[in-house]
């Protein structure tokens, strides 16, 4: 490959693994280290006299305001990884960062999402992957060399001196899992990945270690399994030497790597096939092309290139991409769930910072829509964010602060979602951010079997206990109950409006004659009427429901009734449970997607969502929330995005506005 066009580089955090890259970096072809960041003026010169004199030394934040920069390789303590690089994303710098990219999944989507809307290049440093090493295991894999691919072993692990330093410092984000533990994991997942001839999906997860006084792994073992039947062990630790080793276990044979992760040295692949002599392919050290840290060096500069060109360099490398970068993180932390390793500063109760370190800023302008519900003195964001997909706050403070970000403002709620868990991460994110008075909070509560008006009284308490609040915005009815007469449920409403406890009040999965009967009970004794509706309506017209007890609008009847009304509607699955982003007649593997969404009408809304879509510029995703949005009665569609990517993906909708013709076509109410 023909050298890349060189970049000005610069080093923040001048450590050994640093000075490696730096020693390595002229061999790449990729440009030079014009400048070097820290904390430590001192050490920042002395790097920068030993490996790139004349280099300008600074802060990090000075040297990322140096124009004269083009790329940064950050190679601070794990902890700051993840706020330099989107500092430098920000700046306009490309970044290669050294792994792990962030302490947690969460973190790792808030960097992968600055990489993708900066349109700069990102790449984390697991440099043994640019190694010809690497790329001739995997063409050994992918040509069957060792039949059918059964089992990977592999280990990555080391006897630190004292258990002092980062290392064993819980607040540092320490352990073995951490700073070596993602070799192995993505190891495993790039052989699976070359046997299965696909992205390797993590099926699940066995995990044991030694956790040390100081809260941090120590030693730990897990076993994977990925999609597909490829199964993996794998070993990390930070007080016992093993052995750096992998081994392929296949059908027809192994392959050996005695020095998979090509810190030095001379390095040697064993083939050995049944029945046939061992083969050994073996890497000289000698060849520019076979140092590891120049390799990724020229890679990121290969991108840098191509980015430079209008090209889209979302993926990251092709060698370990921006998606693998997310898989590993999700892996190491399930990993560290297994071992009992949770860093202080990922508790449910934590000061969580936004992970850029900054505070919130709304884009401006933002594409986000709003509208009012009478009787609520705040405007609601017309995208309406569920909470119950969120795992941990680390990973719901990234999510909720790129909603927030878009223009974001409502969140929908449950005490039913994780039997309160859930509203308790979000309590903590308003907590930590101070919005608990800007945000507005849809929470539900009364779910079956509790559905009566004691069941919703103590979920009521309870979920403003979690949420750290003292009223809910908007509080829904989460089920309904036909055994209890419409009469009680107002009552108690009023009671709790009464007191203050809650503002708007509506039901959610509610029949049209239950609701239309409790607002003339209402009507007729002095009471507040229900105000909103939250049931399922969506583009694709809804053969089922989901779980027992719900409800849907999307019948021809129920939109007349809606229009007539004009009832505030908050539907929920607006996108009908990802029908328009991957519903296939012939695929029938989701039976509750074939169940609920399966008809020849449906399929022929999604073929015209698709033609639309391709015509806007836009997947057929974004018309479906278009046309929940572009409905004739006011609505709020509810979404349940599990990662950044996702939200971005359910928003893509507010930049498309639909006519009425467009509407009556996708609903096939016109040719």
């Amino acid at each position: 490959m023909a050298s890349p066009a060189p970049l000005r580089w610069a080093v923040l955090g001048p450590g050994s693994i640093a000075r490696r890259f730096a020693s390595q970096l002229p061999a790449s072809g990729a440009g030079a280290i014009t400048a070097v960041g820290s904390s430590d003026a001192a050490r920042a010169r002395a790097f920068a006299d030993e490996h790139a004199p004349g280099a300008r030394t600074g802060t990090h934040a000075e040297v990322l305001a140096d124009p004269d920069v083009d790329a940064v390789y950050v190679a601070t303590v794990h902890t700051t990884h993840a706020p330099l690089a989107i500092a430098a994303l920000r700046a306009g710098k490309h970044v290669l960062c050294e792994k792990p990219l962030a302490p947690n999944h969460g973190s790792a989507m808030a960097v992968v999402d600055a990489a993708r809307t900066s349109g700069r290049v990102l790449v984390e440093a697991y440099m043994y992957a640019f190694h010809p090493q690497q790329r001739a295991l995997l063409d050994l894999v992918r040509s069957g060399e060792v039949g059918r691919v059964l089992h990977v072993d592999a280990s990555f692990s080391f006897a630190a001196g004292s258990p002092t330093g980062r290392l064993f410092d819980a607040d540092l984000a320490g352990g073995g899992i951490l700073d070596v533990g993602g070799y192995p994991v993505t190891m495993a997942r790039a052989v699976a990945g070359a046997a299965l001839g696909r992205p390797a999906v993590l099926a699940g997860l066995r995990g044991s270690g030694t956790v040390g006084a100081t809260g941090v792994d120590e030693w730990a073992v897990a076993a994977l399994e990925f999609e597909g039947g490829v199964t993996a062990t794998v070993r990390t630790g930070v007080r016992l030497a093993e052995p750096p080793a992998v081994a392929v276990h296949g059908s027809a044979g192994s392959i050996h790597l005695a020095d998979p992760w090509a810190i030095g040295g001379r390095t040697e692949l064993v083939v050995r096939r049944v029945g046939e002599p061992e083969r050994v392919l073996a890497f000289d050290p000698g060849a520019d092309e076979h140092l590891p840290y120049a390799a990724e060096a020229a890679a990121l500069a290969h991108l840098a290139q191509r980015a430079a060109a209008g090209e889209d360099v979302s993926a990251g490398a092709a060698e370990h991409g921006l998606e693998d970068s997310l898989a590993t993180a999700v892996a190491l932390d399930r990993w560290r769930a297994a071992v009992g390793v949770r860093y202080p500063f990922e508790r449910d109760t934590a000061d969580v910072p936004t992970v850029s370190g900054l505070p919130l800023r709304v884009a401006d302008p933002n594409p986000m829509r709003y509208g009012r519900i009478e009787g609520l003195d705040k405007p609601l964001s017309r995208v309406v964010v569920g909470v119950d997909n969120q795992p941990d706050l680390a990973h719901a403070s990234a999510l909720f602060d790129a909603f927030w970000e878009l223009g974001g403002t409502t969140f929908d709620t449950s005490w039913w979602y994780g039997q309160g868990r859930f509203e308790k991460l979000l309590g903590q994110w308003l907590t930590n951010r101070g919005l608990h008075r800007e945000a507005v909070v849809l929470v539900k509560g009364g779910h079956t079997p509790e559905c009566t008006p004691q069941g919703m009284t103590w979920q009521l308490l309870e979920s403003l206990e979690n949420q750290q609040s003292e009223k809910a915005d908007v509080y829904l009815l989460h089920r309904d109950n036909p055994d209890v007469p419409v009469g009680e449920f107002v009552d108690v409403l009023n009671e709790h409006a009464d007191a203050g406890r809650i503002g708007v009040f509506g039901v959610s999965n509610w029949t049209r004659e239950r609701f239309d009967e409790a607002n003339a009970w209402a009507a007729a004794h002095g009471k507040r009427g229900l105000s909103v509706l939250s049931n399922h309506f969506g583009l694709a017209e809804a053969l089922d429901v989901p779980w027992a007890g719900c409800q849907h609008v999307t019948d021809a009847a129920s939109k007349r009734w809606l229009v007539e009304r004009q009832v505030p509607l908050l539907p929920w699955s607006s996108q009908a449970r990802g029908f328009f982003a991957r519903a296939d007649p012939a695929d029938r593997s989701d039976a509750e997607l074939v169940r609920c969404y399966h008809s020849e009408a449906n399929f022929e809304r999604k073929r015209r969502a698709e033609k639309l879509g391709a015509e806007l510029g836009v997947p057929a995703t974004a018309v479906a929330l278009a046309y929940v949005l572009a409905q004739p009665f006011p609505t709020f569609a509810l979404v349940g995005p599990r990662s950044v990517a996702e939200l971005r993906s359910s928003t893509a909708g507010l930049g498309v506005e639909l006519d009425e013709a467009q509407v009556a076509w996708l609903d096939l109410r016109e040719g």
